[in-house]
């Protein structure tokens, strides 16, 4: 399905679901590489940016919130980027095809500021990497709470709960890890330079615009990095807090399988069908448990005293 917006000399086709009569489209009338196209029909794309005489080809990785399971998944954003054109294709973010309905809309109305945003393509670009910018930072707020949830509710007894929280937003980091670090290549030959784009430097410079999207980029990414340090000290703090808890558990269990036990032995040998010395006797009954009282007592102090020393 083809979707347009024209302003002026301005062309901006999202296209979702291409089919191959939309893809010969594009190589019959803007004659992009077939590389690129076919680059369009899989998934799972590195991180990039094609240079060629008329136009570019970018492929993007943005996050976003899984809310059935509350995990990240990413969404690569394909464009092709030329003097009169921006064309986002595939099963983009929905942050583009949000921005695009807004876009659409607004034109209709009559807006000014949707005319400045469609001056140029290289302006249009930036404000859709500008918005998927926004989105992912307020998506890396959201993990950041995560973690200062872990480390506000970490000394409760939830241990369940707070082990998946943990295992979640873990797994969380490191894919906005390993999302970010290759991507802050491609964003570095934009603000380096590298990537010249179509608006006469004597007119706009864009240099200061595509520093800005970096800036963002790389701040969030010094915050992904942090976050990553803190779960793993968070989580090697609830081992430890865990392992301190069994060993509690297991010192009481000690203590009392310890005092049983010399009960265990005098009872048992009582317990023996054979004749002992005063067994006829009534008061041997109560000599024998205040004999298991007394034993049970100094174990008592015993081990009190060892675990306050």
């Amino acid at each position: 399905m083809v979707e347009t917006i024209e302003y002026q000399k301005l062309k901006w086709l999202h296209i979702t679901n291409p089919s191959e009569e939309e893809y010969r489209m594009l190589l019959d009338e803007y004659h992009f590489h077939p590389l690129d196209i076919e680059d369009c029909r899989g998934s799972n794309q590195r991180p990039k940016i094609d240079e060629y005489d008329d136009y570019y080809f970018l492929i993007l990785h943005f996050p976003y919130f899984d809310k059935g399971n509350k995990i990240i998944r990413i969404r690569e954003v394909k464009i092709f980027w030329g003097r009169d054109y921006i064309i986002t294709i595939g099963k983009s973010h929905w942050v583009v095809k949000k921005l695009f309905e807004e876009m659409q809309e607004d034109l209709r109305d009559d807006d000014d500021d949707v005319k400045e945003q469609l001056s140029s393509s290289d302006i249009l670009l930036y404000h859709i990497l500008d918005r998927l910018m926004l989105e992912t930072y307020t998506l890396i707020m959201r993990v950041g709470s995560e973690v200062d949830l872990i480390n506000y509710d970490i000394f409760n007894r939830k241990a369940r709960s707070i082990i998946e929280l943990i295992s979640i937003t873990r797994r969380n980091i490191i894919l906005l890890n390993t999302t970010f670090k290759p991507q802050l290549r491609v964003l570095h030959m934009f603000e380096g330079g590298a990537i010249k784009g179509f608006v006469d430097p004597e007119v706009l410079d864009m240099e200061d615009y595509w520093g800005n999207i970096l800036d963002q980029y790389q701040k969030m990414f010094d915050s992904i990095e942090d976050y990553g340090e803190l779960i793993e000290g968070l989580s090697k703090t609830f081992d430890s807090l865990q392992a301190n808890r069994t060993n509690e558990i297991m010192k009481v269990l000690t203590y009392f399988s310890t005092t049983m036990m010399p009960l265990t032995v005098v009872t048992g040998l009582f317990g023996m069908n054979v004749d002992f010395p005063f067994v006829t006797n009534v008061t041997a009954f109560w000599c024998i448990m205040g004999v298991m009282a007394v034993i049970t007592t100094l174990l008592i102090i015993y081990f009190y005293r060892r675990t306050n020393v």
